[in-house]
């Protein structure tokens, strides 16, 4: 039997917590980052549970070159067995408590490859958000100088150069030369977007997985390398329904006296797949001239962002179909609309 060994991660300092499964004695023990290693290289074959957290894979991935087993758990998990004042060691205690629980679901640890991926998807989501903010704050500028510019980015940077000319004579040229500079920046988070994108395009030729994806509905760059990255081996859930659950797109559950009802969605796991996902199903109901007889009823039936996201919750359970099984996807010659 393995013995079982807590492990509160940090910057600098590593509290551990471990019981000896024979005799008992409980071991505390805080480690510097230089000591992490060769603690862990000099000990027998081990049960290592920790929060999954900032460089929690990267241990993980050091861990088990070492032979030891690796557990994730989610932070959310963790919290309900911290008894008393938080603390570093009570964390590791903690921890070492609910990696032992049967029914504990656990997180897969990623290789260097998809963090790598995932780190163009935040970068690239950055820059977007970015360049939001500086379009509506320069629409905002002229809103007030009494030009209304048209929402959207396409039509709102088409008009930007003509915008720029209305205000002068009225207003001091420094100003009307700060807000070019701004246009400009704009520009440039865009091709930094583009270029990103190039990069993720170049991983999506390289791998077969992603080019499987492309054949669902609505499944475009972005959501096909997300999710691969993200998931890794989709084996890890035992179904479709389970994969859904983990991106959040199934209702909640309020039950009490035998009584259940459903609620909103849950919104757990990973919430950009959750948003990208929910965008193709909003591409396949805007964009797709043809649907099922499925779909059909339910955008006549139900709200439209009901119907979004059980759409989502569809085209969630095919993904992982295609991914744990090998499968390709069959278009039953409907067309098939990108986002």
């Amino acid at each position: 039997m393995l013995a079982v060994i807590g492990l509160d991660i940090a910057k600098r300092i590593f509290q551990l917590h471990s019981v000896d499964p024979e005799t008992g004695e409980i071991t505390r023990l805080k480690l510097t980052r230089s000591e992490m290693m060769p603690f862990f290289a000099n000990r027998q074959a081990s049960v290592v549970a920790m929060e999954a957290c900032g460089s929690s894979h990267h241990w993980a991935r050091q861990l088990r070159q070492l032979g030891h087993e690796v557990r994730l758990i989610a932070t959310k998990f963790v919290a309900p067995f911290v008894k008393g004042n938080k603390s570093d060691a009570a964390d590791a205690r903690a921890i070492w408590e609910a990696a032992q629980r049967p029914e504990m679901r656990f997180v897969p640890v990623k290789s260097e490859g998809q963090q790598a991926i995932l780190a163009l998807h935040s970068m690239r989501d950055g820059l977007i958000k970015a360049r939001t903010a500086q379009l509506h704050q320069l629409r905002a500028v002229f809103y007030e100088l009494g030009i209304d510019l048209p929402e959207g980015r396409h039509w709102c940077v088409k008009q930007l150069p003509v915008a720029f000319e209305r205000p002068e004579g009225k207003i001091p040229a420094m100003v009307i030369e700060a807000l070019r500079s701004q246009f400009e920046l704009i520009q440039l988070l865009t091709a930094r977007a583009d270029d990103i994108e190039r990069k993720l395009d170049v991983y999506r030729r390289s791998d077969e997985r992603c080019e499987r994806l492309l054949a669902v509905p609505g499944v475009g760059l972005l959501t096909s390398t997300a999710i691969v990255a993200a998931v890794g081996d989709a084996r890890e859930f035992r179904s479709g329904r389970e994969f859904a659950a983990w991106l959040g797109v199934v209702p909640r559950h309020s039950g009490t006296g035998g009584r259940v009802r459903l609620l909103n969605i849950s919104k757990r796991g990973n919430s950009y797949l959750r948003a990208m996902l929910i965008h193709c199903a909003r591409a396949v109901m805007a964009r797709q001239k043809e649907h099922s007889a499925w779909l059909e009823r339910l955008m006549r039936e139900r709200p439209w962002n009901v119907a979004v996201v059980a759409l989502a919750n569809k085209l969630a359970r095919t993904i992982w179909a295609m991914l744990a099984h090998e499968r390709t996807y069959l278009h039953n010659g409907r067309p098939v609309v990108t986002a």
